[in-house]
């Protein structure tokens, strides 16, 4: 959809926007997970590339308000493990998202997700208290965080297992997560505005526009996280995450 005609985006699109707006806001509070539904809802009302441009500035803006939030509880040992690796899956990604086989990726995604959680639940069961220390473990889910970030916003599932695997409490896990996506959201919007073009003067008064929905979910989503402990909060995070590698699978 081209946006300049957006005065023309049917009413559905704009409640789909509205929505995913709100979404990004929970999301950014630290209820990880809910922004994959987010990515397929604007997808839905205004085309998978123009989407990718529109959700930017939503998401930066998310990050500074959670980096302001819960700044206190950041992490960067973590942080500097992972970031180059999605710095060179980011780069990966301006390269091949115009020519991956979409449907081919999507599969393949999917299947990683459900196998790490599968891991990761595993773990839970034999009660390991060891963390992953290997490289491997940070470059991979670095790379693949940095892809998918960058070709469809979609690195949830796998900073959130990257986060979740090494056994952050609930705020430092939102803290840390915070700083993570700031940075490496900034880093992608030149390739966004230069070389992909789906970042407009259009895209950027859209944003305007639903701007109050997304301080509304993240004024709610702060407020609910309060009342969910660390164990339920890691439940909750496995079961969006599959719920929405599902819903990837079906955008």
């Amino acid at each position: 959809m081209i946006l300049s005609l957006s005065a023309n985006v049917p009413i559905s699109g704009w409640a789909l926007a509205v929505a995913a707006a709100f979404l990004i806001g929970i999301s950014k509070a630290g209820l990880k997970g809910l922004s994959l539904f987010n990515v397929t809802l604007l997808a839905l009302g205004f085309g998978a590339k123009s989407s990718t441009g529109i959700i930017m500035p939503f998401l930066i803006l998310g990050d500074i308000a959670a980096v302001w939030y819960y700044n206190r509880h950041a992490q960067w040992k973590p942080i500097f493990r992972i970031l180059p690796w999605m710095v060179l899956g980011i780069l990966i990604g301006v390269v091949i998202g115009k020519d991956l086989p979409e449907r081919l990726f999507k599969i393949a995604m999917v299947a990683i997700i459900f196998i790490s959680l599968g891991l990761m639940v595993l773990w839970d069961i034999r009660k390991s208290q060891t963390v992953p220390r290997h490289w491997t473990f940070a470059s991979g889910s670095g790379i693949l965080a940095g892809l998918t970030t960058m070709i469809g916003n979609m690195a949830g599932p796998f900073t959130n297992l990257y986060f979740l695997m090494l056994r952050l409490p609930k705020n430092e896990f939102v803290g840390t997560a915070a700083w993570l996506f700031f940075i490496t959201n900034l880093f992608k919007v030149p390739f966004h505005v230069f070389v992909w073009k789906t970042i407009t003067a259009d895209t950027l008064l859209l944003n305007l526009k639903l701007f109050p929905a997304l301080l509304l979910g993240f004024f709610l989503g702060t407020r609910i996280l309060k009342y969910i402990n660390d164990a339920g909060y890691r439940k909750f995070i496995i079961l969006v995450t599959a719920i929405g590698a599902l819903a990837i699978l079906m955008r």
